[in-house]
């Protein structure tokens, strides 16, 4: 039974693991699967966006009662001098 085979139709990608291929001097699969892998080992680290924002909102949970800061702050405009 053969490997299944991955097909690249991006000639800008078939390219480049081509010439790290070549300059490298290993296949292009051994390219292409070390590509991938350190792919997955960077966006692993991520966490998932409902976690992030779950972080954000506990290390900023000081709000700011935006109205009040207005009203504080508002004085009546007399209008134009003429």
């Amino acid at each position: 039974m053969t490997e299944p085979q991955l097909s690249v139709r991006s000639a800008k990608a078939r390219e480049l693991a081509y010439r790290l291929a070549s300059r490298e001097r290993r296949t292009i699969a051994a390219i292409v699967e070390r590509a991938l892998e350190e792919y997955e080992h960077r966006h692993s680290e991520q966490c998932p966006p409902d976690e992030f924002y779950r972080d954000l909102q506990a290390s900023c949970a000081s709000d700011a009662d935006l109205d009040a800061t207005l009203e504080e702050h508002r004085t009546p405009h007399h209008g134009i001098d003429l």
